[in-house]
């Protein structure tokens, strides 16, 4: 089967939504799922996504960025999230997703990426650390729900 990969739409945005709670409820925290479609469409301005398209052109994946700019480094890209549904997982599509976020980082002469990845997914890690990142337990997050 072949995928495609590229920049999502407005016109994706409902099936991204679908997938984030999708998402939200793989990596067992659907409690923190608040976005709404209508958020994501007034706020597409502040992020890319990059989707994976199957022959039929169902979108079976996605990653979400954001340029960030950190005061130890300077501009550097975030990378949100990305997810595979699972029945496409282990196809390389993952992989894809991430080349299309490091060739937008280096395009926009980012510094870094940045992402999270939750403990528990040992697959996720170890395809992280394939791609080259570099893991610590350093930093935890801090969050305040306004």
């Amino acid at each position: 089967m072949n995928y495609t990969i590229r920049i999502a739409t407005e016109s994706d945005f409902s099936t991204i939504h679908n997938l984030n709670k999708e998402f939200a409820q793989f990596i067992k925290t659907p409690e923190k799922f608040y976005i709404s479609l209508a958020q994501m469409i007034e706020e597409q301005e502040h992020f890319k996504m990059f989707v994976a398209e199957n022959d039929h052109q169902e979108i079976i994946g996605f990653a979400t960025t954001y340029i960030a700019w950190y005061s130890w480094i300077g501009k550097s890209l975030y990378l949100d999230d990305i997810y595979i549904q699972g029945s496409y997982r282990g196809q390389g599509i993952g992989s894809r997703l991430m080349d299309e976020v490091f060739k937008l980082a280096k395009n926009e002469n980012c510094k870094k990426i940045r992402w999270q990845v939750s403990k528990w997914n040992t697959n996720a890690i170890e395809f992280y650390k394939k791609k080259g990142a570099k893991i610590d337990d350093v930093e935890i997050n801090c969050d305040v729900i306004l």
